[in-house]
Order: C-alpha cells, then sequence, then structure tokens
C-alpha cells in the first residue's frame, strides 16, 4: 500500500470523491509483504488443490459415495468459492494500487464472502445431524438418510445461505460515504464499511447482528444437540473398540467445527472500540485462509475411508 493511501488513513483524508474504495491490506515493512503474499498464495493454491483432491476421491471410489461423503464434497466445493471470493483480491493489496475497489465491486464481495460463510455453518449443522443419525440410529439410518434427503439438506444449506445475507447486504448497499474511502480490511467486511458511513447506520447494525445471531446460534444449537447424543451414545457403547469405531466416523467433523466456530468466537471478541477493527482484520484470517487449507487434511488423516481411497488411487497411478 502507498504511503498515500496509509496517510490518508491515518488523518481521516477524503477520498471519496470521485474514486474507489481502497482496501488496506497489511500494511508494514516490504519484507513482511512478501512474505504475507507468498505465504497467502501457498495457503490458497493448496486450499483449492486439496478440496479439489476430495471431490474427485469420493467421484471416483464407490465406497466414498455416501450421505455423509457427499456433504463432504458440498463443504469441498464452497471452500473453494469461499477462499476464492476473499483471497485473490487480498493478494492484488499486496500490489502498488492493487487495493483500488469499486463500490459494486466491494458490495459483490461482501454478498459472496458472506453468503458463502452463513451456508457453511449449515452444511455443518446438516453434517452434525447425519453423524446423529449414523451413530445414535443406526438401524434406521438408511431410510431416513436417503439420497432425496441427502439432496435437499444440502440445496437447503446453500439457498438459506445466500437468501440470509440479502437484506443486510440490500440495506449496506444503500449507504452513502462522504469521509475516507480506505477500508481497514484486506477484504470488504462489513463492520470497517460501515464505519466508513456517514449515514445512520443502526438499522444496518441490528439486521446485521440479527441475522448473525440466528445463523450463528441456530447451526451451533442443531450441532451442540447433536453431539451431546452423539457422545452420550458413544459412551455407552461397552467395548474400546466399539467406541473407537464410533467416535471415528464423526472425530474430523468435530474438529472441522471446533476450528471454524473457535475462529468465530474469537472473531466476535473486542478488546476495546480502537483494536477492534485490527483484531476482525487478524483474526479474520483464520477464518478466510487458514481453515479452508487445513479442512483437507484434516479429513485425509483423521478418515480411514478417505485414507485408503487416497491409496488405492496412488497405487493405480
Amino acid at each position: 500500500m502507498s504511503s498515500k493511501y496509509l496517510m490518508a488513513w491515518s488523518t481521516g483524508q477524503n477520498l471519496s470523491t470521485p474514486g474507489p474504495f481502497i482496501l488496506l491490506g497489511f500494511p508494514g515493512p516490504r519484507s513482511m509483504r512478501i512474505g504475507l503474499f507468498l505465504l497467502f498464495l501457498v495457503m490458497y493454491l493448496l486450499t483449492v488443490a486439496g478440496n479439489l483432491a476430495i471431490i474427485s476421491l469420493v467421484g471416483a471410489h464407490r465406497c466414498l459415495q455416501t450421505p455423509m461423503y457427499f456433504f463432504l464434497c458440498n463443504l469441498s466445493f464452497l471452500e473453494i468459492w469461499f477462499t476464492t471470493a476473499c483471497v485473490p483480491k487480498t493478494l492484488a493489496t499486496f500490489a502498488p494500487r492493487g487495493g483500488a475497489i469499486s463500490l459494486a465491486g466491494c458490495a459483490t464481495q461482501m454478498y459472496f464472502v458472506f453468503s458463502l460463510g452463513c451456508t457453511e455453518y449449515f452444511l455443518l449443522a446438516v453434517m452434525a445431524y447425519d453423524r446423529y443419525l449414523a451413530i445414535c440410529l443406526p438401524l434406521r439410518y438408511g431410510g431416513i438418510m436417503t439420497p432425496g434427503l441427502a439432496t435437499r439438506l444440502a440445496l437447503g444449506s446453500w439457498l438459506c445461505g445466500f437468501s440470509a445475507i440479502i437484506v443486510p447486504a440490500a440495506l449496506i448497499a444503500r449507504l452513502s460515504f462522504c469521509g475516507s474511502r480506505v477500508i481497514n480490511h484486506f477484504f470488504c467486511d462489513i463492520s470497517p464499511w460501515i464505519v466508513l458511513s456517514c449515514t445512520d447506520t443502526q438499522v444496518v447494525e441490528l439486521v446485521s447482528f440479527g441475522i448473525a445471531f440466528c445463523v450463528i446460534l441456530g447451526s451451533c444449537g442443531i450441532t451442540l444437540v447433536s453431539y451431546a447424543y452423539i457422545i452420550t451414545t458413544i459412551i455407552k457403547i461397552p467395548s474400546a473398540q466399539g467406541r473407537h469405531r464410533a467416535f471415528s466416523t464423526c472425530s474430523s467433523h468435530l474438529t472441522v467445527v471446533l476450528i471454524w466456530y473457535g475462529s468465530t468466537i474469537f472473531l466476535h471478541v473486542r478488546t476495546s472500540v480502537e483494536s477492534s477493527l485490527d483484531l476482525t482484520k487478524a483474526v479474520t484470517v483464520l477464518n478466510t485462509i487458514v481453515t479452508p487449507v487445513l479442512n483437507p487434511f484434516i479429513y485425509t488423516l483423521r478418515n480411514k475411508d478417505v485414507k485408503e481411497a487416497l491409496r488405492r488411487t496412488m497405487k493405480g497411478k
């Protein structure tokens, strides 16, 4: 980021008449910026390659074509687009004047990032429900979790995710900006964008909070209740081998859930008003860049079926 943008951001200089918004990104020494650029680029490429590998494995091996892996393919597909909606523009902010983004571009990026994020909450809840049926009601699992139900649950997750953000996105798109247009973030997040508005944002903040509360609390509630039943059922299994086998079927998903919701909790922690935007930017890296690259490795390293399919694929080559 050029010194002009940094100076404008720190002094509140008006950059809005006319001109695009400016994503501040990660200002700092050149060596640090080059290091972050390379790190984010490698993690993005690993995210895309890893999630494509999971989708390919499930498609190539009939033993993996079950509801559990159908939902995993949806999650992998989502992670590819979630990071693609965010990371390429983040990488561009490391180039001179690369942080410039139009109002329409900013609104579009915000809509897709948050729609895909909401969809992930719903998908994780659906996957928890699927594991509940498989472990707690194994004899009825095949009759309940039919391919048709699995498809409807996945489709419902996508529709709910993309519908949830429509109202706050429409409200945010109507805001007026009459001050600095430098966004203290590496993508068009809601909070730093609202800060720049010179109009009343009370309705936008209330609606955004309400949507986030419903999506996060609702999906988290389903996930917690599902795992409460799962853990209770596993504890009652008499043999240690049986308990291990039952837990291994949901351990990968549970790990992803803990990382995703853990970062969400930290994302809503504010040490102070002054540092809230910087804290948000730092912790959002975990959600948008780190977590998506970890998911393929978690499901590969902790899932016996996926490891076996990967081993057979490598032998076939």
